[in-house]
């Protein structure tokens, strides 16, 4: 089963994470947002991926957001859902 992962994160980390996915072989699709509290820049990253390669996702993303100067510092959200159906056209 495919699954969505939407990941809203700082745009000062997307990028690496991006890089990261693609050079792992995984198709991205990247959109600018605005949110949170001080309306800083965010990007929404959306990946479809096979159920069995989502923790691959997963770890990839927990990877490229650390932050060095604070480990526990939450750099981002990401979602999990359901795909009931997917077409490339």
């Amino acid at each position: 089963m495919m699954k969505l992962v939407i990941a809203v994160l700082q745009d000062t980390d997307s990028h690496r994470v991006m890089e990261a996915l693609v050079q792992a072989g995984y198709r991205v699709t990247h959109v600018a947002t605005t949110g949170g509290f001080l309306r800083r820049g965010l990007d929404t990253l959306m990946i479809g991926v096979e159920e069995e390669r989502l923790s691959d996702v997963l770890d990839l993303i927990r990877r490229h957001v650390k932050s060095e100067a604070d480990p526990s510092l939450r750099r981002g959200m990401v979602f999990v859902l359901p795909v009931e159906a997917y077409e490339r056209v």
